[in-house]
């Protein structure tokens, strides 16, 4: 009697990710990626493949995207949901000026909340590595309850220039609600994996697993959501596992 078909988990996401093709994925990457990555940058996603979970990582191509959308709003005041090594955060960190300007009560440039702090041990040597350990901090926490208690405070609102967001899928959905109140006008919001490998198009959902097939609901809504939101622009891009690009309106 034959085995019944593998579900198609998170640890079978392609390689060559939405492009589809190792090649081009290789070609993106040698080209307009890696010679421009900050050597620290190397170190921290060399670390990063050593860990059992090496997949959380941002994609490297999304780095450049970041870097340069933090310089278009001039950020110096941002929020990251969902750390993981930090690679993201680091681009983020070296990214923000030297005159990033603290606000309020905050010690930072930065806020990074994740609800476990070790795996960003495995990527905060190079941080320090970098000098930018000041710029960043870290918040071990669930994010719901850190986004609402920075909400109570009402000159919050409106006082980031940039978030991004890497984190708990499911929850997407209702981090978009608070960090919308906590960006600038003009600011951006990025949420990754938005694309969930391609899987949000399948008509035929049966060869996934629980998890994927619950994460891809998730953001088959959330990717509904923000294309009828009224109060930002956004654009999505078959880059890494999908990035969304929201600007706030108003």
């Amino acid at each position: 009697m034959e085995s019944p078909p593998k579900k198609v988990s998170i640890y079978d996401v392609d390689e060559a990710g939405l492009l589809q093709s190792k090649e081009l994925n290789q070609y993106i990457l040698e080209t307009s990626v890696y010679p421009n990555e900050a050597q620290v940058l190397k170190e921290l996603r060399g670390a990063t493949s050593a860990q059992p979970q090496s997949f959380m990582i941002c994609a490297g191509e999304e780095g450049p995207i970041l870097s340069l959308l933090l310089k278009l709003v001039n950020a110096k005041k941002t929020l990251e949901i969902g750390v993981y090594t930090g690679y993201s955060l680091l681009v983020t960190a070296l990214t923000l000026p030297k005159d990033g300007k603290v606000r309020f009560y905050l010690n930072s440039n930065t806020i990074a909340i994740d609800p476990d702090r070790s795996m960003f041990e495995v990527g905060l040597p190079f941080f320090k590595k970098a000098g930018v350990e000041h710029k960043v901090e870290f918040i071990e926490s669930m994010a719901l309850p850190v986004l609402d208690k920075l909400l109570e405070d009402p000159e919050n609102e409106g006082s980031f220039d940039f978030a991004f967001v890497d984190a708990d899928k499911q929850n997407y959905v209702h981090y978009h609600e608070r960090v919308l109140k906590l960006v600038r006008v003009g600011g951006m919001i990025l949420y990754d994996n938005t694309l969930w490998g391609g899987t949000v198009a399948w008509k035929d959902d049966s060869g996934l697993d629980e998890f994927m097939k619950e994460v891809k609901d998730s953001f088959v809504d959330l990717n509904k959501k923000l294309a009828s939101d009224s109060r930002i622009k956004i654009s999505q891009l078959p880059v890494g596992d999908g990035l969304t690009i929201c600007m706030r309106l108003h």
